[in-house]
């Protein structure tokens, strides 16, 4: 049986910024072509060197023309990138792939507003991201300002059939706004303390790392989502699978941000959910849980960890990359 349920507690005890000009704008004629595993696109290279295309991620975005129907990778070199990035919503089919998690890194500080100040914004479809670190710098990491915790998105997705492979999203609250529309994540790394993932995507989040620093806020715990389905008929929710989560702190697994929250943690060591499902770990005794809980049917479990669930019509197979089994 899966349990569904609100909220969850868990104990956890595990215990450069550069700047670039815009760079120089080339016709399209210059960009080279790829696209071996998927679609085929052209190729537009960010390096900070002054060896590429350009020197800013922001202004190779900016290059693609609105309206876009051919695929375009932006492809990010090595090194720290110290600018807020928006990929607007007349700029669909971009395929943003850097050198690594760890080698490619987008970093801004900013809190003012949750609307506009999230490091990476994507409001287009049909986006693919991988391998690139997305930070915002305001609380995180902590101790390296005096700055109060807050709310500091490092990205604000609101685009479908959005991916993302071997990603990295670091803050402390509100690190991941997964706002709304299908998503699917892949190997990727979530970290933060408070609500930091949350929205109202239909989002699956396949063997990721749900990384929670949340000791520092002892006595009070921490929250890992804020999930925020409005009405029991919307097909919105957070799947969490096979995931894997580590951290220190006392953190609940989740909390609504609206009265029908829906999430799923099935076969993930230590997950937190709304449901769980074939869980393992300390955290994953059920025996202590909400009285209110609702419990799912195999079939209700089958049907939101498919990918069915988010990809009925195949989009996935049809981008520039993926990472789907063969």
């Amino acid at each position: 049986m899966a349990i569904l349920l609100t909220l969850l507690v868990l104990f956890l005890d595990f215990g450069r910024s550069q700047g670039g000009g815009g760079g120089r704008r080339p016709p399209s004629e210059y960009w080279s072509s790829g696209g071996a595993t998927g679609a085929k696109y052209q190729t537009i290279v960010v390096d900070q060197s002054g060896r590429g295309n350009y020197t800013t991620i922001q202004a190779a975005i900016d290059a693609i023309p609105s309206d876009n129907m051919q695929w375009v990778c932006v492809y990010v070199k090595t090194g720290f990138y110290n600018e807020q990035i928006k990929i607007p919503s007349d700029k669909s089919m971009i395929y943003l792939k850097g050198d690594g998690k760890r080698k490619t890194y987008v970093v801004w500080n900013s809190n003012d507003s949750i609307e506009t100040d999230a490091t990476f914004t994507s409001e287009a479809d049909d986006v693919v991201v991988k391998s690139i670190s997305f930070i915002n710098s305001y609380n995180y990491p902590l101790g390296s300002n005096d700055n109060p915790i807050a709310p500091a998105l490092a990205a604000k997705i609101s685009g479908d059939r959005s991916a993302f492979y071997r990603c990295g999203f670091m803050g402390v609250q509100d690190t991941l706004w997964d706002v709304s529309g299908r998503h699917y994540f892949k190997l990727c790394s979530i970290r933060g303390a408070v609500d930091f993932i949350m929205g109202s995507g239909r989002s699956i989040y396949e063997r990721c790392t749900l990384s929670v620093i949340a000791g520092f806020l002892s006595p009070q715990p921490g929250f890992i989502t804020a999930q925020s389905r409005d009405d029991a008929s919307e097909t919105n929710g957070f799947v969490f699978k096979d995931c894997n989560v580590i951290g220190n702190g006392t953190t609940y697994l989740g909390r609504p941000w609206r009265g029908h929250a829906r999430v799923l943690f099935y076969n993930s060591t230590n997950d937190l959910m709304f449901a769980e499902d074939g869980c393992r770990g300390e955290g994953s005794d059920t025996s202590g849980r909400a009285g209110w809980v609702k419990r799912l049917s195999k079939e209700e479990v089958w049907k939101l960890t498919s990918m069915s669930y988010i990809d009925e019509e195949g989009w996935i197979k049809d981008q520039a990359f993926n990472m789907l089994p063969s």
